[in-house]
């Protein structure tokens, strides 16, 4: 999928706050590795089939929270053996990962299950995905910029303690 977006020329070195010195707002940032095709990890070559056990070793999640998921809708529908065994794909290692980077960021699962369902709903939910998706990136962006402050105050407080060790003589 390959998006053309147009917008005028804003001339070089033009800052936007949270882009990289001369990235240019429209223009979409590299693919991370957690939403590549090949999904950034290494798998056994010719492999697409894991057990739950091998899922959660991956995944570092337990057992009981990858069922929880696919309860609550946050997984899609897991393949299972004639024995009912869940065998996961590749494509759900995939989800996986993706499903970790919203909740690095704080996602709530309510929202997160609403982006699953939007997920299986097809592309008809692209704008609402996007507007979603949107939305939590600029609380994460606040969040940032409260963490930016606190450290400003720690770096700031440490300071203050090294200068004094420093001035007392006990370096």
């Amino acid at each position: 999928m390959t998006a053309t977006m147009t917008q005028p020329d804003q001339g070089a070195g033009t800052a936007v706050a949270g882009l990289p010195e001369g990235a240019r707002p429209w223009q979409r940032p590299p693919e991370p590795r957690a939403c590549r095709a090949d999904g950034g990890h290494p798998r056994p070559a010719g492999r697409d089939r894991y057990t739950i056990g091998e899922v959660a070793e991956y995944t570092g999640l337990s057992a009981h929270t990858l069922r929880w998921y696919e309860r609550i809708g946050l997984m899609p529908h897991v393949d299972r053996t004639h024995t009912g065994q869940r065998r996961f794909t590749n494509r759900d290692l995939d989800w996986l990962d993706l499903v970790a980077k919203l909740r690095l960021t704080g996602m709530p699962v309510a929202d997160m299950v609403r982006y699953a369902e939007l997920v299986r709903e097809g592309e008809s939910t692209f704008a609402e995905r996007e507007r979603l998706l949107t939305e939590h990136r600029e609380d994460v962006r606040r969040r940032i910029a409260e963490l930016h402050s606190t450290l400003d105050v720690l770096d700031y407080k440490i300071g203050i303690y090294a200068d004094a060790r420093r001035a007392s003589g006990r370096a």
